[in-house]
């Protein structure tokens, strides 16, 4: 016998290389990304309600829900639904989020030109959405399942008045932190195992 024949892997005796901490360290820097992103979104909407002036600031504001374009929050329900399929709707919320975070950032440039914080903070919001949209997607496929379904690109919403593009963009601030919030309590739910 060789040297060369001697060293010989013998691969069935090795244990194989099991894709489950793969997994498994996806959705924990998935879930730690989205948490990330839910003291992010809370300051966005904070600082958004700032820059707005009276009445958005008031803390009696409380307005009625205007229909976004391309978006609508999280449904009461979405709670009984199977983990899986809650992160497939999480999905598809944060795919429409950033064209409208885009949106809201055009009209702040606009409305308010000098809130450079606001407007850079709205431009990053729009960046790590995405970026947390395509890691949930990557999740769901390592875990065979498939995406949300692609959401068509929302009209641009600009509306007539100032006072209701300021409305649109406090909605879609308010969405941003509601879908952030979701996707982190589902994304946690799957990192500790408590699968439905």
């Amino acid at each position: 016998m060789s040297q060369r024949e001697g060293s010989k892997v013998d691969f069935q005796s090795q244990p194989s290389v099991s894709p489950l901490p793969h997994l498994e360290a996806k959705i924990l820097q998935t879930h730690n990304l989205a948490r990330l992103l839910t003291g992010y979104a809370e300051q966005l909407f904070q600082e958004y309600v700032q820059h707005q002036g009276d009445p958005f600031g008031l803390p009696s504001f409380s307005p009625p829900r205007l229909p976004v374009p391309g978006l609508s929050p999280p449904a009461a329900s979405h709670v009984a639904l199977p983990t899986l399929q809650r992160l497939q709707l999480d999905a598809t919320a944060l795919g429409a989020l950033p064209p409208l975070l885009d949106a809201v950032r055009l009209l702040q440039a606009d409305l308010n030109p000098y809130a450079r914080r606001l407007l850079r903070h709205l431009d990053e919001a729009s960046r790590r959405t995405r970026a947390l949209a395509g890691a949930v997607e990557a999740l769901l496929g390592a875990l065979g399942e498939a995406g949300g379904p692609q959401a068509p690109p929302p009209a641009q919403p600009f509306p007539p008045g100032v006072f209701l593009a300021k409305l649109l963009g406090y909605q879609v601030c308010r969405l941003y932190q509601e879908w952030v919030n979701r996707t982190e309590e589902d994304l946690g739910q799957l990192a500790r195992g408590e699968e439905t």
